[in-house]
């Protein structure tokens, strides 16, 4: 990316802005290839911004999506000594002394960086990702442009707006800021791969930090291709060879279902952006040694002496190996607990368990009318009860349920929202592999699993004894409670509060009216008053002057009131 002013890039970006009419487009989630052509025409960091976009689909339309996928990096790799003079900067020491051989072409270049083939003294073959020069300045810079930008030419127009903007600016720093942290895409690389690899055919690189740093990234260089390569593959012709082909795929869409749900419900740590690229398939040689797997293991101590007992069997010669940690993922175990309980709450088809599942994974930012909750949710899911869950566009569910929530002061929580959108982006690819195959349908039973593992039986025994002891009690009292009421009632003591749908509003209908009336009272007052003062002060002009104020105070406040009733009928309309 060319040097430039930031006066001179500030100018670019204004420009950009009127020309397509990105701020007005975003904001109400219009014309999304105006908002693609803008990006495109802003440079890497606006396409890399526009990348991240196309995979929330709590914060843009399923429309942006589709055409934020179209954004393509169309930047030339760095010639090798700038690139060489990054690696030598983060790790300290002449590339010579840490790499036998490193490539001096890249075999991938994006916005972001660029990546080279490259071997350790040791023999090892590793990846290294190396970031454009000045990367992280001038996508500070930028994102700071951008937002002095916003605050320049943001118009809030009439009308409720397609999404939060400002919600979704700050989100897309905090994933901008993050993608650029290669410090902090090797830690999560570390944790991944100790979580991971070696789970089933499931197999991640190893990330070496002492030979990485700020703006590189070492890794362990894995074998296979992209899964999409995969995917486009034919069936055969033959019968026989087309049913191994689907046996095949239905396994490995198992496989990514299953290491999914176990990054969910026990490590807590998920990939968060396991689109097909970030998913590399090979296949084992044919003379390897066969891989064993453990899949059930016993032991029991009896007499002093241990019994251990386990069921191990061959995995088949293909292997699945993530990529990119630069986009994870972190549950706390009480908000796991609240996904599983979505997850049966899905498969009972319960609109009153889904509605109480989804308030307990959101925070509540104002006054949340419940039943008005559960009823626009109940309209808005069920025409999906009806559907197979294959069929199901979740991406679109989703930007739909975010907004169900936010006109009902319910704020999803991110981890949540980053879950979901993973869990569309791993379920196209389980779609393409076997599209018989639902990823709800392998969830389910891990979700039970899961639950039955927290479920304690002695403390559900205890609880219900005590609510017993309770009842018991409360029975005992049952005919003294019915007297004390009937003398109540007697008396003439009762109370009887009724609620009624919308009570708010119309409570704050009455409050406007009761000050519209208070302030035409105070109108007339001032009006009788000002006649009085200019008829009896026909020799004193200073009294006459006090009335004449006091008709152009009432008129300018009747004119106000005017134009503030005939906008706000005017706003209702639209």
């Amino acid at each position: 990316m060319p040097a430039k002013s930031t006066q001179g890039r500030l100018k670019e970006i204004l420009s950009v802005i009127r020309q397509y009419k990105l701020v007005t487009n975003f904001y109400h989630q219009t014309n999304p290839q105006a908002v693609r052509e803008a990006l495109e025409q802003l440079g890497p960091t606006f396409i890399k911004a526009g990348q991240l976009l196309s995979t929330r689909p709590d914060l843009v339309s399923p429309a942006y999506i589709k055409e934020l996928q179209q954004l393509q990096d169309n930047v030339p790799p760095e010639p090798f000594l700038v690139a060489k003079k990054t690696v030598e900067a983060a790790i300290q020491q002449p590339i010579e002394e840490v790499f036998s051989s490193f490539d001096q072409h890249p075999f991938a270049s994006a916005s972001i960086g660029q990546t080279y083939h490259a071997q350790l003294t040791d023999g090892t073959k590793v990846v290294v990702k190396v970031q454009h020069h000045n990367v992280p300045e001038w996508v500070r810079t930028d994102l700071s442009l951008f937002d002095k930008a916003l605050r320049i030419l943001k118009i809030v127009p009439t009308g409720k707006s397609a999404i939060n903007i400002d919600c979704a600016y700050q989100e897309l720093r905090k994933s901008l800021l993050n993608e650029i942290d290669t410090k902090l895409e090797a830690s999560n690389g570390a944790e991944f791969y100790r979580l991971n690899n070696g789970d089933g055919i499931i197999r991640v690189p190893k990330v070496y930090p002492q030979y990485s740093g700020q703006g590189v990234l070492v890794n362990q260089a894995m074998n296979g291709k992209s899964i999409k390569h995969y995917l486009a593959q034919p069936l055969a012709e033959d019968e026989q060879q087309r049913q191994a082909q689907q046996k095949e795929r239905h396994y490995l869409a198992k496989e990514l279902v299953r290491n999914f749900i176990k990054q969910v419900f026990d490590d807590h740590y998920f990939h968060a952006d396991p689109h097909p690229g970030n998913i590399l398939f090979y296949r084992l040689p044919v003379n390897d040694q066969p891989t064993l797997k453990t899949t059930h293991q016993w032991s029991k101590e009896v007499m002093g002496t241990s019994i251990a007992t386990q069921t191990q069997t061959v995995l088949p010669p293909l292997r699945l190996v993530y990529l990119d940690f630069g986009m994870m993922g972190r549950l706390t175990p009480n908000l796991a607990d609240g996904i599983a309980q979505i997850v049966l709450a899905l498969n009972s088809k319960d609109e009153q368990a889904i509605g109480a599942a989804i308030l307990a994974v959101c925070n509540r930012v104002g006054p949340v009318d419940e039943p008005r909750f559960y009823r626009q949710l109940g309209e808005l899911i069920s025409p999906y009860f009806n559907e197979e869950l294959g069929d199901i566009d979740f991406a679109d569910l989703l930007f739909h349920i975010i907004h169900l929530c936010e006109d009902n002061n319910l704020q999803v929580k991110s981890e949540v929202t980053l879950l979901v959108k993973a869990f569309g982006m791993l379920e196209n690819t389980v779609a393409k592999l076997d599209p018989e195959l639902s990823m709800m349908e392998v969830a389910r039973p891990f979700a039970k699993k899961y639950f039955w593992q927290k479920f304690n039986f002695r403390n559900l025994v205890d609880e219900q004894l005590l609510a017993l002891v309770k009842g018991v009690q409360s029975t005992s009292q049952f005919s003294t409670r019915i007297n004390r009421f009937l003398q109540i009632l007697s008396n003439g003591q009762v109370q009887i509060n009724f609620r009624y749908q919308n009570e708010r509003k119309v409570l704050k209908y009455l409050e406007k009216i009761v000050d519209r009336l208070m302030v035409v009272i105070i109108l007339a007052a001032v009006i009788l008053g000002s006649s009085i003062l200019v008829k009896g002060s026909d020799d004193h002009s200073s009294i006459n002057h006090i009335g004449m104020i006091g008709y152009l105070v009432a008129i300018l406040v009747i004119i106000i009131l005017l134009v503030s009733t005939l906008i706000e009928r005017w706003r209702h309309r639209k």
